[in-house]
C-alpha cells in the first residue's frame, strides 16, 4: 500500500455548492488537478448539470468557471493509505476537516458526494453538522451506470449554483 494525501480545496472561495470525491486517483494526483484522469467523466457531468461546456475548458479556465458559479471541489479524505485508485482499495482513512469547512463557509447549501465511497465517508465525518447532503453517483468509467442516468442524477446540483 502507498500513502496518498488529496488536494487542497479549488474553485469559489466563498462556495454554495461543494462537491466531494473520496481521494483522487494516480492521473490527478500526477497532475495535481481535480479529475484528470481522460476517462472520468466529472466535468462533462457538472457541465450538463450547470448548462455549461466545462469539459471543453482547459483546467485552469474550468476553476474560473466553478468560482463563478458558487461552486468548491475537494475531497473527503485527507490521507490514506492505497494502491491504485480505486476507491475500495483505501484504507486507514484520515478525513478532511469537512466539518469545520462547513462551519465556516456561510453561504454553503449543499454538499454533493461523487460516489458511494465519498458519501459515506463523508456523512460520517460531517455528521448533523452540514447543510443539505447529496449523493450523486460515481463519475469514475469504473463505475458502470449509463452516462444519461448519471446525468440525470446529477441535474440537482443546478439549482444550488449561482447562476451564470
Amino acid at each position: 500500500m502507498t500513502s496518498k494525501a488529496s488536494m487542497a480545496p479549488v474553485g469559489a472561495a466563498d462556495a454554495r455548492l461543494l462537491l466531494l470525491g473520496s481521494l483522487p486517483g494516480d492521473a490527478s494526483l500526477t497532475a495535481q488537478r481535480y479529475y484528470a484522469h481522460p476517462t472520468n467523466q466529472f466535468w462533462r457531468l457538472l457541465g450538463v448539470a450547470l448548462g455549461e461546456e466545462l469539459a471543453l475548458l482547459d483546467y485552469d479556465s474550468r476553476l474560473v468557471r466553478l468560482a463563478a458559479r458558487g461552486v468548491a471541489l475537494w475531497d473527503v479524505v485527507e490521507r490514506a493509505e492505497r494502491t491504485g485508485s480505486l476507491d475500495g482499495a483505501i484504507r486507514q482513512v484520515t478525513a478532511n476537516a469537512l466539518a469545520e469547512y462547513a462551519a465556516t463557509h456561510l453561504r454553503l447549501a449543499a454538499i454533493g458526494f461523487n460516489g458511494q465511497t465519498a458519501a459515506r465517508l463523508g456523512r460520517r465525518a460531517l455528521g448533523e453538522t452540514a447543510p443539505r447532503m447529496i449523493d450523486l453517483p460515481s463519475s469514475s468509467a469504473a463505475f458502470t451506470m449509463a452516462f444519461a442516468d448519471k446525468s440525470e442524477r446529477w441535474q440537482v446540483l443546478a439549482g444550488f449554483a449561482d447562476p451564470a
